[in-house]
Formats: C-alpha cells, structure tokens, sequence
C-alpha cells in the first residue's frame, strides 16, 4: 500500500455514474460520475474516514447536505454557484478551493460541467 497518491484529472478507470437522490433534486436533471481514488482510516480517531477522488456533474440544482462530513473541493472545470441555508450564494470556477464543514446546508447549482478534487472526512 503507497502512502503517496496522486489525484489525476483524468483517471485511468471507468466511473461510479449515478443521479440525486429525488429528495435532493430542486431543479434539472444532473448527473453525477464518481472516480473514488482512495479510501483509508484515519489514524486520528475524530477524522474516521478519509475518501478522496474526482467528481463530476451536469448542469442542475440538488440540495447540499453535509451532516457529519467535512469536504475540501478544488475545482478542475466549469461552474458551480453554493448558496447557503442563510441565503449568502458563491460561485466557484477552475483553480478555486473551498471547504464544506460538518453541519452545512444549502443548494449546490452546476451551471457548467463541473470537475472537482474533493477530500471528504466524516
């Protein structure tokens, strides 16, 4: 097992494709591929476990619902707006970074296919 692992824009393996849940769609009709890269367990107890991986979705509105998970994203393509419950909206485009902590709720809207670097803990 490396304990270095690089995270490529273009993986090398076919994605997990899938849909929001209906629930979770506000508007469109989005689709999502999963290229899930790596998985451990942290060895810090509070973190448990640690994914990281590239994520892609079609243009669409879903509800955004964090719970217990904390989310690094670094946008490689397109455009996305987050607004959060409190009604304060962002828009991210490639080379931007941010960061979803436990407990954030809000509306995720690709406007443009948009390709994402995410690190998830929960």
């Amino acid at each position: 097992m490396s304990l270095l692992k690089r995270l490529t824009p273009e993986p090398g393996f076919a994605p997990r494709e899938d849909t929001p849940l209906p629930e979770r769609l506000i508007e469109g009709s989005p689709a999502f591929k999963t290229w899930a890269i790596d998985e451990a367990i942290a060895q810090a107890r509070n973190w448990g476990k640690i994914s990281s991986g590239i994520w892609e979705a079609t243009p669409g509105t879903t509800h955004s619902i964090k719970g217990d998970t904390f989310e690094f994203c670094h946008i490689l393509s397109g455009e996305v707006e987050i607004t959060a419950h409190n009604g304060a909206a962002q828009r991210f485009i490639a080379g931007d970074s941010f960061v979803m902590k436990p407990g954030f709720v809000g509306r995720w809207k690709t406007i443009k296919t948009v390709r994402k670097i995410y690190v998830t803990a929960s």
